[in-house]
């Protein structure tokens, strides 16, 4: 991402840059053109022989310390990420049969709830968190709270039930972030939002989920989702197995248009991974920062190493 500077007319200064490496060329040049070859003094024979590539280092250290100090000087901002104080996450998860299907052990809701309530600790104390669970209907289990025992003991004790309505369950945790408590100190404003869906991805009834993740982009909330299982993935029905292979295809749209971000997972380690990146994604912000002090950092780092390079042109090590 390229630099904004707060005061932009300090960086003439660095054409000094290109001055002192032209200079230190020209002498590194005249002294090659007075040297005369096969000539060596009795004082050279005495002093210990300086090696040209600790010279080059410590010369071009010291240049890039000089630029980076420079770059320090005119104040540069940029963006970097900060920890959210105030949000409102829907945990949305997939109840439907095929969630029993145990190509993940000891099946896909099993394992599903463990990550969820895994999920609830990552994120931030001051996050509002809900929870929808949809099957061939979909309801709010849990209204937008900060309390997370209430959340997890509700994930705890979901059930299956029949069908998949992935539409249904958006438009209830859309219903679940217009719930959302206001902030006590500043009740007009209005927290960033974002649903996370987890399911194995196939919509036979209800409204459909491309319409319902268009609702939630008009809205500006976006949907993060999350596609879980396998193509081996069965449950067994009279006796008969009825394969329900994972489709992330109709949930990669759904992320797609609401301006949020799929993901996969094929196994409950994968899951925590995902949920771990989603929880840094929504639990941090960019905002424009003024980052002066990095590159003061920098400066100091080259400073020192163009100070070694130095000491070890005359020193003897053992």
């Amino acid at each position: 991402m390229p630099l904004e500077f707060m005061r932009p007319e300090r960086l003439w200064w660095l054409v000094m840059i290109p001055l002192l490496v032209g200079l230190y060329l020209f002498l590194l040049w005249r002294r090659r053109r007075k040297a005369r070859p096969h000539q060596i003094t009795n004082l050279q024979r005495v002093l210990p022989r300086q090696q040209a590539w600790k010279r080059h280092v410590a010369v071009g250290a010291a240049v890039l310390a000089l630029a980076a100090l420079n770059v320090a000087f005119a104040q540069p901002k940029g963006e970097v990420e900060v920890p959210r104080e105030r949000a409102t996450i829907v945990v949305t998860i997939d109840v439907s049969r095929s969630m029993i299907a145990e190509d993940v052990p000891p099946n896909r809701l099993v394992a599903a709830k463990q990550a969820a309530q895994d999920f609830l600790q990552m994120l931030p104390t001051g996050f509002n968190v809900a929870l929808v669970s949809f099957a061939g209907t979909s309801a709010v289990v849990v209204p937008p709270t900060t309390d997370r025992g209430v959340v997890a003991a509700a994930i705890e004790n979901l059930q299956v039930a029949p069908s998949t309505a992935i539409g249904e369950g958006i438009y209830s945790s859309l219903d679940a972030m217009a719930q959302a408590p206001p902030d006590p100190n500043d009740p007009e404003s209005v927290a960033p939002g974002a649903i996370v869906l987890l399911s194995d991805g196939y919509t036979n009834v209800g409204r459909p989920s491309d319409q319902a993740a268009q609702e939630a982009k008009r809205q500006k909330i976006p949907i993060y989702t999350i596609a879980y299982g396998t193509p081996n993935g069965y449950v067994e029905n009279e006796g008969r197995r009825e394969p329900v292979p994972v489709n992330p295809a109709e949930l990669a749209q759904i992320s797609r248009i609401s301006g949020g971000k799929a993901f996969t997972a094929g196994t409950s380690g994968e899951l925590k991974e995902v949920y771990s990146s989603i929880a840094r994604q929504v639990g941090y912000m960019k905002v424009d920062q003024e980052v002066t002090e990095q590159y003061a950092g920098y400066a100091l780092g080259f400073a020192i190493l163009a100070a070694i390079a130095v000491i070890s042109l005359g020193a003897r090590w053992p």
